[in-house]
């Protein structure tokens, strides 16, 4: 830890006890302190079968703590952390390595204002041209370090600005020098409105109306001699959202300026001779609209998106993990069972065409198909193409670009989800449930179905999972749960089976036992992944000890995927709160 970072944290500490004790006799404005903590390491063993990658430590140790002040209208709060190493599969492009404060800020908020400065989380809209978010499973963080306001100046309205630069590597621990920040600087600013309550009292507008617009930019300066990328680049959207009984819509529309980058490979076939000055750099749209319609016992819900070129990140020369302003909301489901994700699906930033439908019905109690207690229908079909692509060629010369329309899908399939779900209690001790999915998985876009060497499979894959889940209470303190699944295709790794039980001793213990197997391919009985957990819970603490495989894959969270290379070894995992 350098000497800056030890100074702002004894600072803060001393502040915070100072304060803690000079007004603890306060009880309307008290002091609090409030936290939590995580802490995951990891022993890696050899395993040549599996390809399991062992670092040259042997061990990866990665934690946080967040330790949150509150007095009155002022918070501050900091996150210790620290990677020695990181743990395998984090992305290869920001650095993730020692020990230091990751994250500090300080916050004053009342009736009208809420200022930030240092670092923050802030999400414009549904995020897609704004969201700064972190994930600690899959090894990503986007905050901001700047200043953000928000002003309330009617009950109707809520206004936001930021500005900022945003976290790029934890070299060490030397996470706010400037080396360790992204290049680019972020400006925004966002407003939402509530039309109901402000025409309120000129005219009744049934049920509930409110509308929102963002504008996003980016500066990156260009040191290129060759090209003239644009330093300044601006997003912007505009939504609505409406609600009347069991009925609700939402919409946004996103647009971005013109954004080469090293997501949309900038430009192809640049020859010496052509001018820089001209330039052919593709814009991005995206619309996301979805409705649902519910009464008791009944839910539709429908869902259109289409993006084209909507990669926006504040380094033009980032990676594909980093750097990230927006965030672009999944349409598929992440299906949670093992097996299905297999076949995870990642969204397109460069463009897609989805379409998703959910419906689920609750057949009643005392009826013959509900039974005494009732039984639940879940169906969802998720279908998403490639988008229709047209060439287009600049000054008749070798330089090439292409242009894609909204919600105009091309030939090629990327993914397709069809599942449905039957649930059913039995009696007052069992309960148990049905699934079934088909897969349709192109992975010559996807790039997420990877052998046990984290080689991509080729072509498209076609998958059925076929799921029993069931749920045993014996008493208040003895519980059952248990899965069994088995996956079938013929392309990829071929034919899975899959088994789950989990036993809990409430309130404190449970085991875990979990094995797949990979009975279809040609060395099948090699590719047996066991693993076994063993945990206890007390009050807000939590502390478990897993052993076992690891297969290689592709961990998803949001649309948002990572490789994770196969693995063996023993995991201790410790989290608190207080």
């Amino acid at each position: 830890m350098n000497f800056k970072v030890l100074r702002l944290l004894v600072l803060f500490l001393g502040t915070t006890f100072v304060s803690t004790t000079g007004f603890a006799q306060d009880d309307d404005n008290k002091a609090i302190i409030t936290g939590n903590f995580q802490l995951d390491g990891q022993y890696y063993v050899e395993d040549t079968a599996i390809s399991a990658v062992v670092p040259d430590q042997n061990m990866a140790l990665s934690g946080f703590g967040n330790i949150l002040y509150r007095k009155g209208k002022f918070t501050a709060g900091m996150r210790f952390e620290t990677y020695l190493p990181a743990p395998v599969g984090y992305p290869a492009g920001a650095s993730w390595s020692g020990t230091g404060i990751g994250y500090r800020f300080a916050q004053y908020s009342d009736e009208l204002f809420d200022i930030t400065v240092g670092n923050f989380y802030e999400q414009f809209g549904n995020g897609q041209i704004m969201r700064t978010w972190e994930d600690r499973g899959l090894g990503v963080d986007y905050m901001l370090d700047g200043i953000r306001v928000k002003a309330r100046p009617f009950k109707w309205a809520e206004m936001t600005a930021i500005y900022g630069k945003q976290r790029y590597n934890f070299n060490n621990g030397t996470q706010f020098v400037s080396e360790d920040l992204g290049q680019g600087i972020v400006r925004g600013i966002n407003g939402d409105f509530d039309v109901t309550s402000l025409l309120d009292s000129v005219v009744n507008i049934p049920g509930q109306l409110s509308i929102g617009g963002s504008f996003v930019s980016k500066f990156q300066d260009n040191f290129s001699s060759r090209y003239a990328f644009p330093e300044n680049v601006g997003a912007g959207s505009a939504r609505a959202k409406y609600n009347i009984g069991g009925f609700q819509f939402s919409g946004e529309y996103t647009w971005i300026g013109e954004n080469p980058s090293s997501m949309n490979s900038q430009i192809v076939n640049i020859p010496d001779s052509l001018d820089p000055s001209v330039g052919l750099w593709a814009t991005g749209e995206g619309i996301n609209l979805n409705a649902t319609y519910s009464v008791r016992g009944f839910g539709l819900s429908l869902t259109a998106s289409s993006l084209a070129n909507m990669s926006f990140q504040s380094q033009r020369e980032a990676g594909a993990f980093d750097s990230w302003i927006n965030y672009l909301p999944a349409t598929s489901v992440l299906q949670t069972y093992l097996l299905s994700q297999l076949y995870p699906y990642a969204t397109q930033p460069n463009g897609e065409v989805a379409y998703r439908a959910d419906l689920f019905y609750n057949f009643k109690r005392n009826t013959a198909l509900g039974g005494k207690y009732g039984m639940k229908l879940e169906v969802s079909y998720t279908h998403i193409n490639s988008p229709e692509i047209t060439e287009v060629n600049d000054l008749n010369t070798s330089r090439n670009g292409v242009e894609m329309s909204l919600f105009k899908p091309g030939d090629e399939l990327y993914f397709a989800d069809f599942n449905a779900r039957l649930t059913r209690k039995f009696n007052k001790k069992f309960k148990g449930s049905l699934f079934y999915q088909h897969i349709v998985y192109n992975n010559d876009v996807i790039l997420g179905a990877y052998d046990y060497q984290n080689i991509p499979t080729k072509g498209t894959v076609y998958a059925d999972l076929f799921v029993f889940e069931g749920n045993i209470k014996f008493n208040k303190k003895n519980n059952v749960r248990f899965e069994a699944q088995a996956l079938f295709t013929d392309q990829h790794l071929q034919d899975w089976v899959a088994g789950v039980i989990e036993y809990t001793v409430s309130p404190h213990w449970f085991f875990t036992v979990i094995d797949q197997w990979n009975y279809g391919n040609a060395d099948g009985d090699k590719f047996h992944f066991p693993s076994a957990s063993l945990g206890y819970i007390k009050n807000s603490s939590r502390i478990s000890v897993t052993y076992g495989r690891q297969r290689a894959g592709v961990f998803c969270v949001g649309g948002v995927c990572r490789v994770v290379p196969a693995s063996n070894g023993l995991t201790v995992s410790i989290t608190s709160s207080f």
